[in-house]
């Protein structure tokens, strides 16, 4: 099945997709103009905040009932060409709220130069925006490193925990070798275009669209992108880099950035899926194998963390691990659930991340033997981590519910029922060791050892829009499932038997 487009002109008056991009550098380089001024704080605010709106705005006027990519933008000399579709456009609201969160966030602390935190923050979002809408994978990889520079950026200047140079080292070690795996993967795709086509090579989506013949050049494809994203998602056993950074690095900020928004699950499905169809059905079993054991492998070592960043962090990966699931179910339910299941739990993490935060400026520690009775002090904060727990195990009335059906539903079909019951049964242990660590952090009789503030009004608009955010989209799922439906049935009709 092949692509088709909808160009900007045919839908707006204006390119909606290039403001999306252009605006978080202008928005950097006046906060860094700036320098810590008052100004540089609230321009960052703002232009984060116009960010989402133009967001919202690509989401209003897109058709969901068309699985092509609209919006669309091309010019040849740079090998410019973007576009997003009903899937795409999930992933770019959840770049935009996040990081307008963030933003909030940062101020919340009271943090050591805000004006070039925020000039940062905008950066990642310009990296992440152009990674959701470009249709070249050499672009994608691009971005990529501007976002990846910008988090290492951040861990270095602004990291809360003297071992920062191990986290951040691990983190580079790790990221590094993803990112250059990915980058080797599309040399292979340029370079089967460029056999193929007398020597001119391409990176665009649609040149690339069945360039590889299946064999040895599209598995080798296949691994190395497939790899170098899996690092990025992070997918066991390739998460090594996560717990460091959770536990030594930038509280809330970095995390977020790096799992908040599941950019390594969107470009398997944006580029792994149609480039390499065969590599990926030869391949499924495996790593849907690998995906299954994650769950359960990481559930256990959540369970043996004292400290709450790590276990959050360890959480984190066994769920992404139904993620995964879900896309190499290669079922339009299951690619259209896995998209929701991204915002949820990007979402429901970000905000046990912000919470975590806010305990941590209190206390001064994250371990969980030096936490309790919290809730006492700040209890919309404790109610907050309830809720966003709930969310990951797929409580009803957030985005989780009928996204983790939907991707059960497709992996009953694909994989049996025995190992999806018991893949379930692995997200939900998971999930309860969050639901343990709220008890112990926040309902345990206080032990009298720190002092704790009362809730702040910043703290109550972070964690109030969060909460506001997913239980609207909890309760209003239809419009996200119509939005989504066409296009993940498009991704899925290229493994139709």
């Amino acid at each position: 099945m092949g692509f088709s487009e909808l160009y900007w002109f045919e839908q707006a008056r204006l390119p909606w997709l290039l403001c999306l991009q252009v605006l978080p550098v202008l928005g950097a380089g006046v906060v860094l103009a700036l320098g810590e001024r008052a100004a540089a704080v609230i321009v960052g605010k703002l232009v984060a905040l116009l960010e989402l709106a133009l967001a919202a705005h690509v989401a209003w006027y897109l058709d969901g009932r068309s699985p092509a990519f609209q919006f669309a933008e091309w010019w040849a000399p740079l090998a410019y060409h973007v576009g997003v579709d009903g899937i795409a456009v999930v992933f770019v609201l959840a770049a935009a709220l996040l990081t307008f969160l963030m933003t909030l966030y940062g101020m919340s602390r009271g943090m050591i130069s805000p004006g070039r935190l925020f000039a940062v923050l905008l950066l990642a979002e310009a990296g992440l925006i152009g990674m959701l809408v470009t249709l070249n994978i050499a672009w994608f990889a691009a971005y990529s490193a501007l976002e990846l520079w910008a988090v290492v950026y951040l861990l270095r200047r602004w990291a809360s925990s003297r071992a920062e140079v191990q986290a951040l080292a691990r983190f580079i070690q790790y990221q590094g070798f993803g990112w250059l795996l990915f980058v080797a993967g599309c040399v292979v795709l340029g370079w089967g275009f460029a056999d193929a086509h007398g020597g001119r090579w391409s990176f665009d989506l649609f040149d690339l669209r069945g360039t590889l013949p299946p064999g040895r050049f599209q598995t080798a494809a296949f691994y190395l992108l497939f790899y170098g994203l899996a690092v990025r998602t992070p997918l066991f056993p390739l998460h090594g880099w996560l717990p460091n950074m959770a536990q030594h690095g930038l509280i809330a900020v970095a995390p977020a950035l790096m799992v908040g928004v599941k950019v390594g699950i969107f470009g398997m499905l944006r580029f792994v899926l149609p480039l390499t169809p065969e590599a990926v059905l030869a391949w499924q079993p495996y790593v849907v194998g690998f995906a299954m054991a994650g769950v359960f492998f990481t559930a256990a070592l959540a369970v043996q963390q004292r400290n709450l960043r790590r276990l959050l962090a360890f959480a984190v990966v066994s769920h992404t691990s139904l993620l995964v699931i879900g896309l190499f179910s290669l079922h339009a339910a299951g690619i259209q659930g896995a998209v929701l299941l991204s915002a949820n739990f990007g979402l429901a993490v970000t905000g046990m991340w912000f919470v975590v935060g806010f305990v941590f400026r209190r206390t001064g520690t994250t371990e969980l033997g030096e936490l309790s009775g919290l809730f006492e002090r700040i209890p919309f904060l404790a109610i907050a981590f309830l809720i966003f727990g709930l969310a990951i195990v797929g409580m009803p009335g957030t985005p989780g519910f009928d996204a983790a059906h939907l991707v059960l539903e497709a992996a009953i079909d694909q994989f049996g029922a025995l190992s999806t019951v018991a893949t379930a049964l692995g997200n939900v242990a998971a999930a309860g060791f969050l639901l343990w660590a709220f008890q112990r952090a926040f309902l345990s009789p206080s032990s009298d050892g720190h002092d704790v503030d009362r809730t702040l009004p910043m703290e109550y608009l972070v964690c109030g829009i969060a909460l506001l955010a997913l239980l609207l989209t909890g309760f209003l799922a239809e419009p996200w499932l119509q939005l989504t439906e066409a296009a993940s049935e498009a991704a899925a009709a290229r493994f139709a038997r």
